[in-house]
């Protein structure tokens, strides 16, 4: 299962990991968030331990994604050592996100 990150606790969780982090910029109300939903708790029970994935709602924690210019959902921001590695936008194949996942590894 996915975590769950707020605004407060982004910079500690995600920012200061000692892992590469996958966070998934989403809204209750958004279908293709919904989509990815499966897809993001699949991969974060694969990767446990090796890469953090979670997730933060937009609605609720606006400042996060205004630190990434985050316009549209879902948004997945890869972040290794604190720094972006990749950023990609839209519903994508488990596979695809693997593929990207694994390049931080």
């Amino acid at each position: 299962m996915a975590q769950h990150f707020t605004d407060k606790d982004y910079k500690a969780e995600v920012l200061e990991s000692k892992i590469p982090v996958m966070v998934d910029f989403y809204a209750e109300w958004c279908g293709p968030c919904k989509q990815m939903a499966p897809i993001v708790d699949d991969l974060a029970k694969e990767y446990e331990g090796k890469i953090k994935i979670g997730k933060i709602d937009v609605d609720s924690n606006p400042e996060t994604p205004q630190m990434y210019g985050v316009q549209s959902i879902p948004t997945f921001v890869l972040i290794k050592g604190g720094e972006v590695v990749n950023k990609f936008t839209g519903a994508r194949s488990k596979d695809d996100v693997e593929e990207m996942l694994n390049a931080m590894l």
